[in-house]
């Protein structure tokens, strides 16, 4: 995979764009943007833990079928989710059929359910590494990293309160994409 790629559309890109459509929309309209909102955190969190062991793009095509069947991520409707709604979930081919990746979503919209309003914001947001000044920004893909301190404390402080498959590497991902940390490569059209 290159580094970087010029779409049909004549723009640089980070190169796991790949030719991909909906990842070409994905990267120039969310990924590296900062998303706010327990809600949204919500979403990204459980999308993100469906996506261990999985591609991006297989989610990332899925998650209509994920907000419809999630309630739009709606944490106090998932927190209500049954034995039955579980068993309809492993039946529907148009998400990721894991019953322990479901069971976590549905745990997981407990915790924050339980939370104050912005609560689960505040908790994530308040490990976004505050940007460094004279920070360089990634020139290849070779100098962005799996795993962070911040993705590490992250993970540990949402396995501590009880939350599940949000690992370092997930949560890292994450951060990238919620805007958290910017690692376009220098070269695309969104590095700034």
């Amino acid at each position: 995979m290159d580094d970087l790629r010029t779409g049909p559309d004549g723009i640089v890109r980070c190169g796991w764009v790949g030719d991909d459509a909906e990842y070409r929309r994905y990267h120039d309209e969310e990924w590296g943007r900062p998303l706010h909102g327990d809600r949204a955190l919500f979403e990204k969190t459980s999308l993100e833990g469906f996506q261990a062991g999985l591609s991006w793009i297989t989610i990332l095509r899925k998650r209509p079928r994920f907000r419809e069947v999630f309630a739009g991520f709606d944490p106090d409707v998932v927190a209500a989710l049954a034995d039955d709604d579980v068993e309809r979930l492993m039946a529907d081919a148009g998400i990721v059929r894991n019953r322990a990746k479901i069971l976590a979503t549905i745990g997981n919209a407990r915790l924050v359910a339980a939370m104050q309003q912005g609560e689960f914001d505040a908790l994530m947001w308040s490990f976004a590494p505050a940007p460094r000044a004279g920070a360089q920004r990634p020139r290849s893909f070779a100098d962005v990293p799996a795993v962070t301190a911040a993705s590490d404390a992250l993970s540990t402080a949402l396995r501590k309160t009880g939350f599940r498959f949000v690992g370092s590497t997930t949560m890292y991902a994450l951060m990238q994409s919620a805007g958290m940390v910017d690692d376009h490569l220098v070269g695309c059209h969104r590095a700034v």
